[in-house]
């Protein structure tokens, strides 16, 4: 008789924590990601304060950009030199979406969730979110066989298109989050620019939303919003401030990015002739460079662990 109580009890556990209410939940961080090792850190901050909101759930990080991957890659050939840098294994040894995805099945995880940290919904996050489908669409004909059972997918930073989460919302939720920006351009009597990455398959249209809203919740700085590619470009940003009364004469410069990486350091902040701050200093500005990503900011990395608990919640998912 004992033993069969045992042996019942063992088969209701097991068939308890193999159902969905005991799913494995696993989140995946997916970044565009840098070859820039100092601008990791604001990769770091995100995840570490992900980790430390789900200290209970597997937290996996991706790059989703193939050339930087491949970069990361042959630098793992010589992980010493790089985790004398400051550099984890997380990030050296990074990996793409599917095989992430992969690497989850066969470990047993059955629910996940996927969080961008794109700023909006533009080329990268439609992508990632093509991925993110492909995935979710398999159908099997025993639904014990599907590789998963939810797949959740969060929303950007500044929000997405859709009624669901109206990205209005979302834009006021960030912009309290440039509070230290402003007070540290109002304290060095500076107008505050940001310089976003932009793209020209997509309207950039959120950025002067973006540049309203600050001016409308900031008015005591002027803040002037632009992006490497598409519009508004530094030629738009410069004659904005040159018929900007009263006349602004210095600027603090800022990077609209997750990372300070590449474009931060090199068309924002380099020496080139055709970078915002020689464009902007020969204009007759004089510019204060601060070279830290958004990630690095604690309180617009929060926004993603926000974002986070609404997927999993959309989706039925337990954290």
């Amino acid at each position: 008789m004992k033993k069969f109580k045992l042996t019942a009890v063992i088969i209701i556990l097991g068939l308890i924590f193999s159902s969905h209410l005991y799913a494995k939940t696993a989140i995946i961080i997916a970044n565009f990601g840098t070859t820039v090792p100092k601008a990791v850190q604001s990769i770091n901050n995100i995840t570490s304060r992900v980790k430390a909101a789900f200290p209970d759930t597997e937290v996996r990080v991706v790059f989703t950009s193939n050339i930087i991957r491949s970069v990361w890659e042959k630098r793992s050939t010589n992980p010493k030199e790089w985790s004398d840098r400051g550099i984890s294994e997380e990030i050296l040894f990074t990996k793409n979406l599917l095989t992430t995805f992969g690497e989850l099945k066969s470990q047993g995880f059955k629910d996940v969730i996927v969080q961008p940290t794109h700023l909006f919904h533009m080329e990268q996050y439609h992508d990632l979110m093509q991925y993110v489908n492909a995935i979710r669409s398999i159908k099997t004909i025993r639904n014990k066989w599907k590789p998963f059972n939810k797949i959740a997918l969060g929303r950007p930073a500044l929000g997405t298109i859709g009624d669901v989460y109206p990205y209005h919302v979302d834009l006021k939720r960030a912009v309290k989050t440039f509070a230290g920006d402003i007070a540290l351009a109002k304290q060095k009597g500076s107008a505050l620019v940001y310089m976003g990455h932009g793209n020209e398959l997509w309207s950039t249209g959120i950025y002067i939303e973006l540049q309203n809203l600050m001016r409308e919740t900031y008015p005591e700085v002027k803040t002037f919003v632009g992006s490497v590619e598409g519009y508004p470009g530094i030629e738009d940003v410069k004659k904005s401030l040159n018929h900007y009364t009263p006349k602004i004469d210095k600027i603090l410069l800022k990077p609209l990015m997750i990372v300070a990486g590449d474009h931060a350091t090199n068309d924002m902040a380099s020496d080139e002739d055709d970078s915002w701050k020689t464009i902007l200093s020969k204009a007759g500005f004089d510019i204060e460079i601060i070279l830290q990503g958004l990630g690095s900011n604690n309180q617009f990395a929060d926004l993603f662990i926000a974002n986070i608990k609404d997927a999993a919640k959309a989706s039925g998912i337990d954290l």
